[in-house]
């Protein structure tokens, strides 16, 4: 089975990764453009108690200065809260962008890992060595490792011995090959039981599904060559 640092995103994929996110940062640019623009000026309010003071010159009595000192620290207030606004709209924004490439890049992880999957299912899996090693519980296949059960070995090796003999086994035939009992006492569901636990057991799901195949009506098989397996 080829390794699946060789698969790579299509160019199409690529350029489709390349488009989105140049599309999402003019949009969130604009935008951020555009509600800058239309923010009011820090220094307004500032400048209207100036002019306040400029055309009320004639407010000279203690109360009156005082409600304009008043208006002067609030419009400063104004100002610092307005700036501060304004930087949390920009950090609200690089997050927007930020999170939003980020779903755009892992819609496109998705799409291509689908596309691969579906590729490699179409073409099966392609094995050149498969050693399973009774004593330590081991499955060598290719450059994996996987340790499994007792059970799953018993099971795999079963499977391997049909393989080599251009058998396919029902799931009775799977139990009464490891149990030694008669296949007509032997349950199908008991032998799809073992075949469960041992996908559960090789733990890669791409491995798992096209290793051990389920052919409707007929039973299981090894997709492999026969040629290649080793039981030791």
């Amino acid at each position: 089975m080829s390794g699946s640092g060789d698969i790579k995103p299509p160019v199409r994929a690529q350029w489709v990764v390349v488009a989105g996110i140049a599309a999402i940062v003019a949009i969130l640019l604009t935008t951020a453009v555009l509600l800058f623009l239309t923010l009011p000026d820090a220094n307004a309010f500032n400048a209207r108690v100036e002019r306040l003071f400029i055309e009320n010159d004639n407010l000279t009595t203690g109360a009156e200065i005082k409600l304009l000192e008043i208006l002067a620290q609030s419009g400063t207030a104004f100002s610092e809260v307005l700036a501060s606004y304004r930087m949390v709209i920009f950090v609200l924004m690089l997050l927007a962008t930020g999170l939003l490439i980020a779903a755009l890049m892992f819609l496109v992880t998705i799409v291509t890992l689908n596309r691969s999957m579906s590729e490699i299912e179409r073409a099966g899996i392609r094995v050149s060595s498969l050693m399973i090693i009774r004593a330590e519980n081991a499955l060598l296949l290719n450059d994996m490792a996987f340790t499994l059960t007792p059970a799953a070995i018993e099971t795999l090796s079963v499977l391997a011995e049909a393989r080599m003999d251009d058998d396919m086994l029902s799931g009775a035939e799977i139990e009464a090959m490891i149990s030694g009992r008669a296949v007509e006492d032997c349950d199908e569901a008991a032998g799809a039981t073992r075949i469960k636990r041992l996908r559960d057991s090789l733990g890669n799901q791409i491995v798992s599904e096209l290793l051990v195949r389920n052919v409707a009506r007929r039973g299981y098989l090894l997709a492999v060559d026969k040629d290649v397996i080793r039981v030791v």
